[in-house]
């Protein structure tokens, strides 16, 4: 901004700060601050900046004032399928805003937008919090949406597929229409398509917009996921600038590249990765010290050392965020070549490497963390299930050995981190496999076993040291952040936890939150009090400032450790450095030892706000996509059953009972659905609300909650995202799991991606 621009929005703030000042319009704070002529379009152009950025709004026939003096409040809208939203403030420290359905307005998930705050909550709503109103869109988070296209007699619409869009969209019509077939976009009824929205202004009539993208018939093969990555507007292709400047990168290091880095080649190093995992990031190795304690080296595939800031490799990577996993593709963060190739720590292969080596006492206490690059050559690659058999059966190898001990270090480190704190708010995973067309063909449930938790504990030393370190240096970065909940949140799900029978304390003390989550460990209600609590706790995201982890309850933390697929460790990778010493860039290939590319990159806290800001929205895009996306799989498995009359019979545990049925989690798939009380038709069941079961009136026969059933698919509806099950046996089977009895046998998957 020039010291003109910097002077005249200095005047507006000034004037619109006054307590004599009444709301005004442009041309009358033009005459006010003594601007004419050209520079009048100068100070539309500011004003137009400061509400975009908040600092001043519009209020009745274009007057401005400051949001605080008229109740008004910038920030992004998040709204829920069911019609109604929660404001996120721009100001750190504030507390959400509601809004009602009928308060929303035209607004859409994920608009910028500013909301009145209501003088008080009407009849019926939850004292305390405050509600709202939005007055105003200052950005559309996006103008297409995903749906498919329909017919009545006089127009075609087209049904968005997100729920928390009502509205059908008027498409405009064109002449000749001939079998339902539209010419020049060959969409047809039924067809998935991409709609741009035009301008819409009333919630009380329709949105209309134009077809811009025909996905095809909703039946075929990859277009359910290609209306996945349309929908949440993810990128599927790389710039040509970007692919070409990956292809100059070698495949091999050279020996100016190796200058400097401590070489770890003859170390014993290992991968442990899922089954199907092509990007490997991080090693590991372990050794035990003479005086009975260890040292620990994680080594992290060195990306800063090929992706240049600024370039366009870095521009992508950082408008991307992060690599998504949908069921049947990846859509990386970073090229192939990269992800895939010369940054994966494959086996046998050598590889640049930045590597962090923490010392620990025999207690398992952090005694001190040295941060270095190194080359390192993997001698394994292990998967999940290889490395779950090994820590199974007695060390009968070399491998086996440092397998061992490297568990030992871990499960002393994992006591000690609930010991201090921290919550088990970890979930099974299902994978979803398909075949070659996309579509399901079995169901995985992954658990986290000990070989998923070696490699998460050894991942939060790793990330915890560094975030120490940058923050005893008080170098700018990117801290992972999970704020301490709302008290009032916790009020409501220690009534939610209640409702289950359990006897619940104060949940802001930790020790007693500890407790429940202890207690509800393998119950059936596990997974809804879980998710209950999870719905309580704020979302972890990225910040300049080290607020700190509530749910690991770290004091300092960030991500360190998965650059191939997080922005976040790439930018903590270049500030990070090796005390301060420059080192060759591989990507350069440059026979200078210093060159400007190869200083370290020092970012001052706007830019790291900014990034922190981006990366947190395209990860909560990227999570809300991969569940979406795993969701439609598992309707798709469920329904292909019903289309071959060959339904699967799963064991089910009934979490709920209503007048209208039973609530039954399928444990094996992860999903929750609805066996009606029509369909119990082997007698005639009465609801019985203090015992929360249907009672038979003639068998007497019971349906309680933690009871287990057999069941079977009886009904999908994809649109509305249910499934109804039916009973399988004639009466149910009770529980006889013990608390903390494992339901089934661990397999492996994914390692857990969003601590």
């Amino acid at each position: 901004m020039t010291a003109n621009g910097r002077k005249m929005t200095e005047q507006i703030l000034a004037l619109l700060s006054r307590k004599d000042y009444r709301p005004l319009n442009k041309t009358e704070i033009a005459r006010k601050i003594g601007v004419s002529g050209r520079a009048r379009v100068t100070l539309r152009g500011m004003l137009r900046d400061l509400e975009r950025a908040g600092e001043i709004a519009r209020i009745r026939k274009d007057r401005y004032v400051l949001p605080a003096e008229a109740d008004l409040v910038t920030g992004k809208l998040s709204i829920h399928p069911a019609g109604y939203g929660f404001l996120t403030l721009e100001k750190p420290g504030e507390s959400d805003v509601f809004i009602a359905a009928e308060n929303v307005g035209t607004a859409m998930h994920a608009d910028r937008v500013v909301v009145r705050i209501s003088p008080e909550p009407p009849a019926g709503r939850i004292k305390g919090r405050r509600e709202g109103r939005v007055i105003r869109i200052l950005e559309r988070a996006h103008d297409t949406l995903v749906g498919t296209l329909q017919r009545s007699r006089n127009f075609y619409y087209v049904v968005p597929d997100d729920p928390r869009f009502v509205h059908d969209i008027y498409v405009r019509p064109v002449a000749a229409v001939q079998d339902d077939r539209r010419p020049e976009t060959a969409a047809t009824v039924g067809d998935k398509v991409v709609v741009r929205l035009d301008d819409w202004q009333s919630r009380h009539v329709n949105p209309e917009g134009e077809i811009i993208e025909v996905l095809g018939p909703a039946s075929a093969p990859g277009v359910d996921v290609l209306s996945i990555v349309r929908k949440y507007h993810l990128p599927t292709e790389f710039p040509r600038e970007v692919l070409q400047q990956a292809e100059r990168i070698p495949e091999t290091i050279d020996a100016l590249q190796l200058a400097g880095r401590d070489d770890l080649r003859d170390q014993f190093i290992v991968t442990i990765d899922p089954d199907d995992a092509r990007d490997f990031d991080d090693a590991i190795h372990v050794e035990k010290l003479s005086n009975g304690g260890w040292q620990l080296g994680v080594h992290i595939a060195d990306v800063a050392a090929y992706v240049e800031p600024g370039s366009a490799l870095d521009r992508e990577a950082r408008r991307r965020g992060n690599s998504v996993y949908l069921p049947d593709r990846v859509i990386p963060m970073l090229p192939e070549r990269l992800s895939n190739g010369v940054c994966s720590l494959k086996p046998e292969v050598d590889r640049l490497t930045h590597s962090v080596f923490i010392q620990f006492d025999k207690r398992g206490a952090a005694k001190s963390a040295r941060f270095t690059r190194t080359v390192i050559r993997s001698a394994h690659r292990l998967t999940y299930k290889e490395a779950y058999a090994i820590l199974m059966s007695p060390p009968s190898d070399r491998l086996g050995e440092r397998l061992h001990l490297a568990w030992e270090l871990a499960a002393l480190l994992r006591r000690k981190r609930f010991e201090h704190g921290a919550l088990d708010l970890d979930f099974p995973e299902v994978k979803v496999w398909v075949d070659t067309h996309g579509q399901p063909t079995r169901l995985e449930r992954v658990e986290n076993d000990e070989s998923h938790q070696l490699i998460e504990e050894f991942m939060l030393a790793a990330n915890e040291a560094v975030a120490r370190e940058l923050k005893k240096r008080a170098i700018p970065t990117i801290y992972r952040v999970h704020e301490n909940p709302d008290s009032e949140k916790l009020g409501e799900y220690r009534e939610f936890a209640l409702s289950f029978g359990y006897q619940v304390g104060d949940l802001t003390n930790r020790a007693e939150l500890q407790r429940l989550l202890a207690e509800i460990g393998g119950k059936p209600e596990e997974q809804a009090l879980k998710v209950g609590l999870l719905k309580s706790l704020k979302r972890a995201r990225y910040d300049p400032q080290p607020l700190g982890h509530y749910g690991l309850a770290k004091t300092n933390y960030l991500h360190f450790t998965s650059p191939i697929r997080r922005y976040a460790d790439l930018v903590v990778h270049r500030v990070l450095g090796r005390d301060g010493t420059p080192l060759p860039s591989a990507a350069s290939r440059t026979t200078e030892r210093r060159s400007r590319s190869d200083t370290p990159h020092h970012m001052g806290v706007a830019e790291v706000t900014s990034i922190a800001e981006h990366i947190s929205t395209t990860e909560r895009n990227a999570a809300d996509a991969e569940i979406d996306a795993a969701q439609m799989k598992k309707l798709e498995f469920f329904q292909r059953q019903l289309d071959q009359r060959n339904p699967q019979i799963f064991r089910a545990a009934i979490v709920d009972v209503r007048n209208y049925g039973l609530m039954v989690e399928l444990p094996d798939a992860l999903l929750t659905g609805l066996v009606h009380v029509s369909s119990l038709t082997d007698d005639f069941y009465l609801f019985e609300p203090a015992r929360r079961q249907l009672i038979g009136r003639r068998s007497r026969k019971r349906f309680g909650v933690g009871d287990d059933v057999s069941v079977f698919v009886a009904r999908v509806d994809a649109f509305k995202r249910q499934v109804d099950f039916a009973i399988a046996s004639e009466a149910p089977m009770k529980t006889s799991r013990h608390k903390g009895q494992p339901r089934f046998a661990s397999s492996s998957g994914g390692k857990r991606r969003r601590l």
